[in-house]
């Protein structure tokens, strides 16, 4: 068992690599173990941008220090999943310590990249440093003319340009258009929703946007591209398989998975590498995932031939897919379908509007949940606890009584751990 600091026991690690690959030791040490341990119900918690090991480990050890006193009971096990992510350090996470970078970057704000965002980069796009180095002393120096700009957005492109491909969320999700089109054009949207976020409700002409502050999240939203594909990637081709070898050796165990942001994309994915016939999985609960909520849809709404790429994935599951959302996460309220929009999509708008105006075919399920699969049910918080949820099928839940604090650029999305979301968790696998 890994790191003899964390909250609860047994605890279990597993770390995939971009391709899905997982650390075969520390496969086999979960395998051998769980059953000598008598687990009953194991959890799984896939993070989703976090720069290192150690901000992972954090999350899992905050998030299931109650987990005991709510299901004394019961017989549990937990396994945090470690995956190639990251995390611009200048994001608050409410309740975590800043490191020092992110402190000072948050007294002097603005568009450079401060120490650790960089290092985060360049374990992110391995064999990508003379790339990351341009890309932050242009940020650096912010260079006049509309032509630095564009050569700006040519080498965000070349980060991503490497990348495994990976699954789309819908058939009709395609390459963002800030990677196709004008790069400047993509650096003034950013800059105006983000003075929007920081400023709600200023008159439009209150200030001019810096197109720099724009162009660093042109990087942070390829940077966060990537992290959704590789998310489906290692849930379909690593942890789905591993659930399979887990189910054949230990069929009594109960799993439970949990993902927040991309991890919620990575668990969802991780139904669809499950082996045939594997019935193991007893729940799937959605912290603020960061994938189209068209995911799990019978028939788009706005192309009734076609459907999301998880439909019917929810089967899988011997009881519910619980979806957490929050009006108060601006990632997804605004810049996921900022960022994901495709050719021909309306861009004039800003701030809170964005969702709105740019049609809900490009929302996330943490902005609005689960949607197109019908029979959902759609709770608040306070009713999800109160109980009991649906046995199967998809829920959304109305979070947004607990996930409401952090500040710009990604609001409330990393607003996850509390009490409450642990006892839904429980509730969801019907736990204790």
């Amino acid at each position: 068992m890994a790191d003899p600091g964390m909250s609860v026991t047994p605890y279990w690690e597993l770390t995939f690599d971009a391709d899905g690959d997982v650390d075969g030791p520390e496969r086999d040490h979960l395998i051998a173990q769980v059953t000598a341990h008598g687990v009953r119900d194991l959890i799984v918690f896939a993070h989703g941008w976090n720069e290192d090991r150690s901000g992972a480990t954090a999350l899992y050890r905050r998030f299931f220090a109650p987990v005991p006193a709510l299901a004394p009971r019961a017989r549990l096990g937990y396994v945090g999943v470690i995956w190639p992510s990251m995390r611009f350090s200048d994001e608050p996470i409410p309740d975590f310590p800043k490191s020092v970078a992110a402190v000072a970057a948050q007294r002097a704000p603005g568009p450079a990249l401060d120490k650790d965002t960089r290092n985060a980069l360049l374990r992110t796009f391995p064999g990508r440093a003379p790339v990351i180095d341009q890309l932050a002393r242009m940020l650096d120096e912010q260079p006049d003319g509309e032509g630095r700009l564009t050569e700006f957005g040519r080498l965000v492109r070349l980060l991503v340009d490497g990348e495994r491909p990976g699954v789309a969320d819908t058939s009709q999700e395609g390459e963002p258009l800030v990677f196709t089109e004008d790069p400047a054009t993509a650096c003034d949207e950013f800059a105006e929703a983000l003075a929007a976020v920081r400023s709600p409700g200023a008159p439009a002409d209150f200030s001019i946007p810096n197109p720099w502050e724009g162009a660093k999240e042109l990087l942070r939203q390829a940077a966060y591209y990537t992290m959704k594909r590789r998310g489906g990637t290692v849930g379909e081709h690593g942890l789905g398989p591993v659930i399979g070898q887990l189910a054949q050796a230990a069929p009594g165990v109960r799993v439970h998975l949990v993902g927040h942001s991309f991890g919620g994309r990575l668990v969802s994915f991780a139904l669809r590498g499950l082996p045939d016939g594997v019935s193991t999985v007893k729940s799937v609960t959605l912290l603020q995932g960061a994938f189209s909520h068209y995911a799990f849809a019978d028939r788009l709404p706005q192309d009734p031939d076609k459907a999301g790429t998880l439909k019917d994935r929810q089967r899988r599951i011997d009881g519910p897919l619980v979806c957490c959302y929050s009006r108060f996460d601006a990632a997804l309220g605004t810049f996921y379908p900022l960022a994901s929009r495709l050719a021909g999509d309306d861009r004039s708008c800003v701030g809170s509007e964005i969702a709105a105006v740019l049609g809900p075919e490009w929302g996330a399920m943490g902005h609005d949940g689960v949607q197109a699969v019908p029979g959902t049910a759609r709770l608040d918080l306070a009713a999800a606890l109160a109980g009991p949820l649906p046995a199967t099928g998809c829920v959304n839940v109305d979070a947004a009584a607990v996930v409401c604090h952090g500040g710009p650029p990604a609001g409330a999305h990393s607003d996850i751990v509390h009490p409450e979301l642990a006892r839904l968790v429980l509730a969801a696998g019907r736990i204790g």
